[in-house]
């Protein structure tokens, strides 16, 4: 299985497809199932705009279903593909494969995932990678199964050698590991030359232990945007402001400091009494563009305007996501990037 090529490339670099799993009755969105499907129909709209979208289905009638909604939104369906294959949720951005790249193929990561550390039933979803990999859809790749549990949230990559993580959620994962083990594994499993950690962060209404994507992420150019809070009133402006002079405090591999693009602070989400966990850090970068998460809120203007300066070239789209928070996630949440050649 060794391949000195092996990569983890950025979410920037070219892609084949976003995967998804379509919501349905049987999922936890089926209490406000029509309200998702909104959000998953103009999800699709956005990516095939410029490239293909592979949408797992549970049966023949979820797919039926699926794809006369879609095709009903005057959607190019050459651009979409359908795959029946089980799964207990839809956040594939935890369940779907971390992909390597390299001179000799593609290799599908399948790390355990355990449900957020036993939080919620996973069964299904642990067992996603290797079905995906054993279906046939994908093209000149190799399945790597790795007895270790970790979600592709909780990680993110500069496709240069860096990796960034925070220490509550892996921690959390594994609490009798010391620091140094956790670099040296996820460096050598991952292909990284060093792992950066976070030891602040975190958003009310988040059960994944404050996973990345919520938080910061890596941008051309020697690029961080992160989500940052200025409102002194808020509960989270000491922890977010902590966590800017972290990152603040972080350099590139050659000892410069990052390029910052702080986001600005939605006003808060709360349902039924609960503080929904809305950031503008949870968004999704495809071929030629970004999307992101807009909750009806003013600021989600200005946060389009600090991805388009942190992503130069590309053009931003809002995706409505004020139903995918209900759920405790956002637009990143629910999609995973398939690099250039796997579809």
């Amino acid at each position: 299985m060794n391949d000195d090529t092996l990569r983890f490339p950025a979410e920037w670099e070219p892609q084949s497809a976003i995967l998804l799993a379509w919501p349905h009755a049987g999922t936890d969105w089926a209490d406000r199932l029509a309200d998702v499907e909104e959000t998953y129909i103009a999800l699709v709209t956005a990516i095939t705009r410029f490239q293909r979208v592979l949408v797992c289905v549970a049966d023949d009638d979820v797919e039926a279903y699926a794809r006369a909604r879609l095709a009903s939104a005057r959607i190019d369906m050459e651009r979409v593909a359908f795959l029946a294959i089980p799964y207990n949720d839809t956040w594939l951005r935890d369940t779907g494969p971390i992909t390597l790249v390299g001179a000799n193929g593609l290799r599908l990561l399948d790390f355990r995932f355990t449900g957020w550390g036993g939080k919620f039933e996973a069964s299904e979803d642990d067992r996603l990678v290797e079905r995906l990999a054993d279906s046939g859809i994908f093209f000149n790749n190799t399945r790597q199964h790795i007895d270790f549990a970790l979600e592709g949230g909780a990680i993110e990559t500069d496709g240069a050698g860096s990796l960034l993580t925070t220490w509550r959620c892996l921690h959390e994962r594994h609490p009798d590991a010391s620091r140094e083990d956790l670099s040296a594994r996820l460096a050598a499993w991952l292909q990284q030359d060093r792992v950066l950690w976070l030891e602040h962060g975190y958003l009310e209404g988040d059960d994944t232990d404050a996973h990345i994507d919520t938080l910061a992420r890596f941008a051309p150019g020697n690029g961080i945007v992160f989500q940052a809070c200025d409102d002194p009133g808020d509960r989270h402006h000491a922890e977010l402001g902590a966590m800017a002079d972290e990152i603040a405090a972080l350099r590139t591999i050659d000892g410069a400091p990052y390029t910052l693009h702080p986001l600005p602070w939605p006003q808060p989400v709360v349902d039924e009494g609960r503080r929904l966990a809305a950031s503008y850090a949870n968004y999704l970068v495809i071929d030629g563009a970004v999307l992101m998460p807009a909750y009806g809120d003013p600021a989600d203007d200005r946060a389009a305007d600090v991805l388009a300066a942190a992503h130069p070239g590309r053009e931003v789209v809002q995706v409505p996501c004020r139903s995918l928070i209900w759920q405790n996630g956002s637009l990143h949440c629910i999609s995973m990037q398939l690099p250039r050649g796997l579809v």
